[in-house]
């Protein structure tokens, strides 16, 4: 890849009641393939490496609540900062109100992305003051404090926050994850003004540049979004054409099916972090397309060597089992 690596981090189909792997004669119930996701999901909660922790955290906020909930409030105390920062935003997304108290004691965490990932969740269960706590941590001078305030201002998507969305966006103190984060929060937010900056990314000869456009453009939607998006399913970077084809997904157009079937049926000759790449990529677009034919690789996915790819498919896995 040129310029940097990409970062990707992570984050059932049913019919007549059965999903039937094209890697293998047998087939398995939908109720068996959800609960080997879980327990992939359960495993990577207490992978002894952190950054499967917090991933897992991710994948376990789309399951089911009855089997993940404990495990994450639990997660809450972990002592890596983006395990907890991974929890608290988890149970914001989650509204889950049981957990204010918890939250808010994090509100006083020694780590300043813990506390606004507290601040998130608190705005999620309906205190709109907490939002203050976030917009004013954006100001500080730590890049990654700045790029998590901005990504979790997308997330709260308060067209209030968009002066200071744009300030970290246009300002040459930003690092490029803070301006990139900023320039995705305010297309979340729908603020059809970042239209033309998100286009000039789509259209750069980075592959970097491309891949963060076309999840800005998935992040603002609506037809121009889709539209733009459809563009760059034929791009020469495998990583760009499955964001593509998840984003459209997440926007209900399955155009993007054949690029996901072409990559899976034939990867090509990757080395091994190209690979878990584009296979994240890949498992995280079945979800969003939801096809039957997409959703017959999952059990396969689901066994693969990297954890990366094993939570890419078992957040698939819930995503469909959740639409049905």
């Amino acid at each position: 890849m040129n310029k940097k690596s990409l970062k990707i981090f992570i984050c059932i189909f049913v019919v007549s009641c059965f999903l039937k792997s094209s890697y293998s004669n047998a087939s398995v119930t939908a109720k068996s393939l959800i609960s080997k996701a879980e327990k992939a999901v359960s495993a990577c909660l207490k992978d002894p490496d952190s950054r499967i922790r917090a991933n897992a955290v991710e994948a376990a906020s789309v399951g089911e609540k009855s089997v993940f909930l404990a495990k994450i409030i639990g997660l809450l105390k972990d002592e890596i900062v983006p395990v907890r920062f991974a929890a608290a935003v988890a149970l914001g997304d989650l509204q889950y109100e049981k957990a204010e108290n918890q939250l808010r004691r994090l509100l006083k965490d020694p780590d300043l992305n813990v506390r606004i990932a507290a601040a998130y969740a608190l705005c999620r269960l309906g205190g709109n003051k907490s939002l203050s706590i976030i917009e004013k941590a954006a100001r500080v001078d730590d890049q990654t404090v700045k790029a998590n305030a901005a990504m979790l201002l997308g997330k709260l998507k308060s067209k209030e926050s968009l002066p200071v969305l744009y300030k970290l966006k246009d300002s040459e103190d930003s690092s490029d994850t803070v301006a990139f984060n900023a320039t995705e929060a305010i297309a979340r937010i729908g603020d059809e003004k970042i239209y033309q900056k998100i286009w000039t990314m789509l259209i750069s000869v980075y592959a970097d540049d491309r891949y963060m456009g076309v999840c800005a453009m998935g992040a603002l939607g609506g037809t121009k979004g889709a539209n733009s998006i459809l563009t760059m399913l034929d791009d020469e970077v495998p990583e760009v054409r499955l964001a593509a084809a998840e984003q459209l997904g997440m926007l209900g157009d399955t155009s993007g099916e054949f690029v996901v079937l072409e990559y899976l049926a034939d990867p090509g000759r990757q080395d091994k972090i190209e690979a878990e790449r584009c296979n994240v990529l890949a498992a995280l677009a079945i979800g969003q397309i939801g096809t039957e034919k997409l959703a017959e690789y999952l059990p396969k996915l689901l066994k693969n060597d990297s954890p990366a790819v094993r939570l890419a498919a078992a957040k698939s896995i819930f995503v469909l089992a959740g639409r049905n």
